[in-house]
């Protein structure tokens, strides 16, 4: 009776500490959300209350501004700018994908003379600045003729030049037993054979990890796409934004605002439907040694 007791008298103390706890965390949530929802909030606002006001809900709410984009930023639908995105993430998902995924294999199972030093030389250029090499970069996809392009944006994820991705899957690939490559090899695989029917399926954590950053980096992108693309058709969602200062004198707020919500939504869906492989893969492949 005594030990019920004491147990009831604990619980009883740990509740105050709890519920200050979940206080504390909603409190956090709601001031990181904040930007979020005062976002989606203006973007149903008038023009003139989008400047006169800094309330988090409108007086007047309106459903011009997404007319206004649905009918067309500069010569262009917002649909034709969500295509072009599109595009661009969804191949440099693959790129990465596919390419990064073999340059790992080969780093965490082939045996080749200068692994290690090309292994550290990759590694290096996780420290290198992306300025640092973007005139270089420029200067060959100008005489190759790719510039104002999707290709200098999509081409490089197919020359695995993520490393980070690489060393991601590497450290996952090192994590597996050997066992398991000694096993198919006595079956007739080759190292293409290992890699298809052993390596690749149990990469699969590593590989959505990849694809879930490749997507949100790329769809994000800003700088990269206006150094390469100068057309307005082919413009994505993060470029076609800036139309919205720089085609009118007085800038168009709250439609800027209503495109800004509608290229944030393809990410929060993104994110929310493949979270959970999210959590798994960093947590079985960055963590394994």
């Amino acid at each position: 009776m005594s030990t019920l007791t004491s147990a009831t008298a604990a619980k009883s103390s740990a509740a105050p500490g709890r519920v200050l706890w979940h206080v504390l965390v909603v409190g956090v949530l709601l001031v990181l959300l904040y930007p979020v929802i005062w976002l989606v909030s203006t973007s149903f606002k008038p023009a003139t209350e989008v400047i006169s006001t800094l309330a988090l809900l409108p007086r007047d709410p309106t459903g011009d501004n997404y007319a206004e984009v649905f009918d067309g930023v500069g010569e262009f639908g917002v649909l034709h700018y969500f295509w072009n995105s599109l595009v661009i993430s969804v191949g440099a998902v693959v790129g990465n994908v596919l390419s990064c995924s073999l340059a790992a294999y080969a780093f965490g199972r082939l045996h080749f003379r200068g692994r290690g030093p090309l292994f550290g030389f990759m590694m290096m250029t996780i420290m290198l600045p992306q300025h640092v090499v973007l005139i270089p970069q420029y200067v060959i996809f100008q005489q190759l003729d790719m510039v104002n392009t999707f290709w200098p944006l999509v081409l490089p994820k197919f020359l695995a030049t993520d490393a980070f991705f690489i060393f991601l899957m590497v450290q996952f690939i090192r994590s597996l037993p050997r066992e398991l490559d000694e096993a198919a090899t006595l079956d007739g695989c080759g190292p293409v054979g290992v890699f298809r029917h052993v390596i690749l399926p149990l990469l699969r954590p590593a590989l959505i990890t990849t694809a879930i950053f490749t997507f949100i980096w790329t769809w994000n992108d800003f700088f990269s796409q206006l150094i390469y693309l100068n057309d307005p058709e082919k413009f994505t969602l993060p470029l076609a934004l800036q139309l919205f200062i720089d085609q009118a004198t007085q800038s168009a707020f709250g439609p800027m605002f209503a495109m800004s919500v509608l290229a944030l939504l393809p990410i929060g869906l993104f994110f929310l439907a493949f979270q959970r492989f999210l959590v798994d893969g960093v947590a079985t492949s960055g963590l394994k040694g």
